[in-house]
């Protein structure tokens, strides 16, 4: 009975929901689909995925071998962006994160760093936390980016081992040695050779996604691009 009631919950809030933008929740006129014209006129795209060299590519100069690296929006507090993000991440709103993953592919798509991927990974959340949120919206933004990039997103590839703590008000040391070992492979021989893009949702540090992506090296001619839907400054 909970089950069946908890379910009708879902489908009327996603009614409700459907009808309000994820950037201001002001009602959506016709024609639009998730987030209004204003909220995406809005959005501050950083235009790093036409940019070598790049400050998401610099972070990891000397750290790691990425054959590219973006982030699609600079990320500002108390802005439509972040609201978008609140609303995919805390508040169930699972079809903001593919929509705004297939205006990350759409962006990705215009740059010749990313036009042959083989795969995309998820940077993964440890399984008791996806348990609680009941979904990874890492992989959300994957799904949608795999819709305009035709390349499959390959779930469940790169696990998280370890429950890390949160990173906000850790230094960039402490954010790197807090994951450094929180990441494995599974089944490395199917991920061999391939060109890998790496999703995350919001990059600061770039601790997280180095340490995820220093595991998929190890594996034999694996190439890794990494892209982020909005970059924070530390």
């Amino acid at each position: 009975m909970k089950d069946i009631m908890g379910k009708t919950l879902e489908a009327l809030m996603h009614l409700f929901f459907a009808n309000l933008c994820a950037g201001c929740d002001q009602p959506l006129s016709r024609g639009e689909k998730m987030v209004c014209l204003r909220c995406l006129f809005e959005l501050p795209e950083t235009g790093f995925h036409l940019l070598e060299a790049n400050p998401v590519e610099q972070l990891f100069t000397g750290r790691i071998p990425v054959s590219a690296a973006t982030a699609c929006y600079f990320f500002h507090k108390n802005v439509s962006l972040q609201h978008i993000i609140h609303q995919f991440k805390y508040h169930n709103r699972k079809e903001a994160a593919v929509f705004m993953g297939a205006l990350m592919g759409n962006m990705l798509k215009q740059s010749v760093q990313y036009a042959y991927i083989d795969g995309i990974i998820p940077v993964p959340l440890h399984s008791k936390k996806q348990m609680l949120r009941g979904y990874n919206q890492s992989e959300l933004l994957s799904e949608g980016i795999a819709g305009v990039l035709q390349a499959p997103v390959i779930k469940n590839g790169l696990v998280r081992m370890t429950a890390t703590e949160s990173q906000t008000k850790k230094s960039r040391l402490d954010r790197w040695q807090n994951v450094k070992d929180a990441f494995q492979i599974v089944k490395p021989a199917a991920l061999k050779g391939k060109h890998l893009l790496l999703v995350d949702d919001v990059i600061t540090t770039g601790a997280t996604i180095e340490a995820c992506a220093e595991a998929l090296l190890h594996i034999p001619g694996v190439k890794v691009s990494i892209a982020a839907l909005a970059k924070a400054d530390y």
